[in-house]
């Protein structure tokens, strides 16, 4: 285990490095001219000369992207061209909006998806079952976008139960109203990603039904039921771990679209602005938190495997 821990980790820096020299050389070949796009039209070359000597745009790329990754190992993402704030500053404050969703919506997708996929795998060839499968089907169908809009419409306009959109500007310091603010959000996460988790689970419960071992175990006495919460769910959990993992990173894509209907000051909303006002360096530091996030889920989806299935951490 020890060994593979430490495989998987010198993999998991070798792939960050090569994501962040990707992201680097891409946003300069997309970024024309910073300098001259801060500037503007009607500066002149010796304006546009000062401004990259300032930005550092004038150095050599290796030194630029030097530069940027050291401050990144430190903590810094860099300065905003335009506006001058801390994009570790305000990567922390995003953070705080997006990271709550994501795991609210990741969480409520599991506690119901899980359920609902082995019943409907239990119950495959009944009413129920099919029901529940046909729901998986219109969750998945859905998309997510229009999904947002209906719960605004129902629950905020014409229910007024909870917000339609925003966050309070204090954040966290009103927990309630925050709580309130995220529960649209996470649920039009959740349905879109729960619907697809669901159809796994159900897939992989009903392989595992047709394994020998478990008619072995219904021989001795166990239900069909028993024998499956028994015997069958470590193994059907294998591939549901994967799917798990890949999950959590559709839902931070997710959060994207989800922030911009329900107007979330989150990770992605600041995303979107960014890309549109060309900020690069904010650009540059968000694409790399997002890719380190999907890169991490994927080294713990790597050892979970190896903890639920004993025969992985048999050494190679």
């Amino acid at each position: 285990m020890v060994v593979f821990l430490v495989r998987r980790t010198a993999l998991f820096a070798a792939s960050l490095f090569a994501a962040s020299v990707l992201i680097f050389l891409l946003l300069q070949l997309l970024s024309g001219d910073m300098a001259q796009v801060i500037a503007g039209v009607q500066a002149t070359p010796a304006q546009v000369a000062s401004l990259r000597h300032e930005l550092g745009t004038d150095r050599p790329l290796a030194v630029q992207y030097a530069t940027w990754v050291g401050g990144v190992l430190a903590g810094d993402f860099g300065t905003s061209a335009l506006s001058g704030v801390s994009v570790s500053a305000e990567l922390g404050e995003k953070l705080t909006v997006t990271a709550p969703l994501v795991a609210v919506a990741m969480l409520l997708s599991v506690l119901v998806a899980v359920p609902l996929g082995v019943l409907a795998a239990i119950a495959h060839r009944r009413r129920l079952g099919v029901v529940i499968s046909v729901g998986s089907q219109l969750g998945i169908a859905l998309p997510t976008l229009w999904v947002g809009l209906v719960l605004a419409i129902v629950f905020a306009v014409w229910l007024r139960w909870l917000p339609a959109q925003g966050f309070p500007t204090a954040g966290w310091e009103q927990p309630v109203r925050a709580v309130r603010s995220l529960v649209l959000p996470a649920v039009t996460l959740a349905l879109a990603e729960g619907a697809v988790l669901l159809r796994f689970v159900r897939s992989a419960t009903l392989g595992v039904l047709n394994q020998d071992f478990l008619r072995t175990a219904r021989a001795t006495g166990l239900t069909r039921t028993g024998a499956l919460l028994r015997h069958g769910l470590r193994n059907a959990a294998l591939p549901v771990v994967s799917i798990l993992g890949l999950q959590v990173a559709a839902l931070l894509v997710g959060a994207v679209v989800v922030e911009a209907v329900f107007a979330l000051p989150g990770v992605g909303q600041m995303l979107l602005t960014d890309v549109g006002n060309r900020d690069l360096v904010k650009v540059q530091g968000e694409v790399l938190l997002l890719t380190g996030a999907v890169l991490t889920i994927g080294f713990l989806v790597d050892v979970a495997h190896r903890l639920i299935d004993p025969r992985l951490r048999v050494s190679r």
